[in-house]
């Protein structure tokens, strides 16, 4: 043994979808081999930190949780398919646990076909971040119930339902034909999209950030855009995705004031903004625009960079700011994007622009949606509408389930409030 690791954590997440990919294809059971991955897990964080990380931390995985499988399929508690599944592959009297050493030297990195099998298309984009957060971030059931302010039990059932969809679905344990790749690889980046948003943003509750689910996002993002270098044309947006995350989250530490009350962008503090991570953001950006057409994460990033690089928000450049959202809503067309472009345009042309281009989202899938009211209140602000301007930042704190938004809208409001 090693000494004691200090960041157990860090160094269990990567090996996740590793070991389940080598337990998935030596027994043929995706679903049972995440389960005995996850037992292997919880031993070894509560092993490691007080014994030291093994020399072989993957073979030590694999061994615990092969051993966990074992069990699944000799216990009187076991399914029956299970058994036969077994049974037709190995005969009962070679239940051994396997060489570490050389498991751990033929099995290779499943990490990416993991992605692909978690993010399945066939799942809702709710079940397929919870698998991907469990089966290849490699959080247990409870933090992400925590995350998400579900029950570990509500979690749970949504975990085991996308498991028997995919065992449904017949999906075979490899990597998607190249005709299949564009649409999964789709999916998967969308769920690696809302993972960093919840992150970054959190719908809900207490804090402004889910700083474990923005950093899960990016470590993944980060791990994806590795893997698919080999793929020809395949990591335009996965680098255009892991730059977007890179570029917004870079503002994280100025977000918030006292009490983690949100600062908008135009007031924060840009002494605060992580410069390397715009850096990274920026270098990786380039790099994929100069490969061939842009992408909508491309074009998002791109966005963000033009932020990030003003040194002040009088200094922000609206008009590209504009023309790069005009370019998403062709390509990418939905009511966020085309709320975000309406504000653009305000700064360009004017508020009076901005809220004509807002006026059809109220009859949309953003009406009674907290963000619309909080964009239109922000821009009759602009206009020097007050009186209105209050009503809606009323409407925004009432409508979003953010306590941080909500008291920064009512204070909006107050304030504008007592000025008229």
């Amino acid at each position: 043994m090693n000494a004691s690791h200090p960041h157990v954590d860090d160094l269990l997440r990567p090996l996740t979808p590793q070991v389940v990919g080598v337990l998935t294809r030596r027994f043929g059971d995706f679903g049972a081999a995440e389960d005995a991955v996850q037992e292997a897990l919880l031993d070894a964080l509560a092993q490691w930190p007080a014994e030291g990380v093994p020399d072989n931390p993957k073979g030590w995985l694999i061994q615990v949780a092969y051993r966990r499988m074992i069990e699944q399929v000799r216990g009187e508690q076991a399914r029956r398919r299970r058994e036969e599944l077994v049974a037709a592959r190995s005969p009962a009297d070679h239940w051994t646990s396997p060489a570490v050493d050389r498991v751990h030297e033929a099995d290779g990195d499943d990490t990416l076909v993991m992605l692909f099998l978690s993010c399945h298309p066939a799942l809702t984009p709710a079940s397929a971040i919870a698998l991907t957060l469990r089966a290849v971030g490699g959080l247990t059931t409870a933090e992400i119930g925590k995350a998400f302010m579900v029950p570990e039990a509500t979690m749970a059932q949504r975990i085991s339902r996308a498991k028997q969809r995919i065992r449904a679905s017949g999906v075979p344990f490899r990597m998607p034909e190249p005709e299949e790749r564009s649409a999964r690889l789709a999916s998967v980046l969308h769920v690696l999209y809302l993972i960093f948003n919840e992150g970054y943003a959190a719908s809900g509750g207490l804090g402004l950030h889910r700083v474990e689910l923005s950093r899960e996002a990016i470590r993944l993002a980060r791990t994806l855009h590795r893997l698919l270098r080999g793929f020809p044309h395949g990591d335009g947006e996965a680098a255009g995705l892991l730059a977007l995350m890179l570029l917004t989250d870079a503002r994280r530490p100025a977000r918030t004031g006292p009490g983690g009350v949100p600062v908008p962008l135009a007031e924060q503090d840009r002494g605060l903004w992580d410069r390397e991570a715009i850096a990274e953001g920026t270098a990786l950006l380039t790099a994929a625009l100069r490969r061939g057409a842009a992408g909508p994460y491309q074009i998002q990033a791109a966005i963000a960079a033009v932020h990030d690089e003003a040194a002040t928000a009088e200094e922000t450049d609206w008009p590209q700011i504009l023309a790069l959202y005009g370019l998403l809503e062709r390509m990418s067309p939905n009511p966020m994007v085309s709320l975000n472009r309406a504000v653009a345009a305000a700064m360009v042309h004017g508020p009076a622009t901005g809220l004509a281009l807002l006026e059809p989202l109220a009859d949309g899938p953003l009406a009674g949606h907290h963000r619309l009211h909080a964009a239109r209140a922000h821009l009759l602000e602009m206009a020097g509408d007050l009186t209105a301007a209050v009503a809606d930042y009323r409407a925004a704190a009432g409508l979003t389930a953010s306590i941080p938004e909500r008291d920064h809208l009512t204070m909006r409001a107050a304030r504008l409030a007592a000025s008229l």
